[in-house]
């Protein structure tokens, strides 16, 4: 049994299909520093996020494991 040939078509439609679909690369027009510096902003907010709500929530601050031991 042959395939013939399927899999040059197969190609073509992996082609066709990738074509259509926006591709989440790192196209967003930022250089490296930039896009460094943006990162750095967002983990920071991220971690007084998380400080805020440690201040206010008490003991339970995101450490919800199975390893709590007292």
């Amino acid at each position: 049994m042959s395939r013939g040939n399927q899999r040059e078509r197969d190609r073509e439609r992996a082609q066709a299909r990738a074509g259509h679909k926006p591709k989440n690369s790192k196209d967003d027009g930022l250089t490296p520093e930039q896009r460094r510096d943006r990162d750095a902003k967002a983990l920071q907010e991220k971690a007084a996020r998380k400080a805020a709500q440690a201040a206010v929530g008490g003991n339970n601050a995101g450490g919800g494991g199975k390893n709590n031991k007292k």
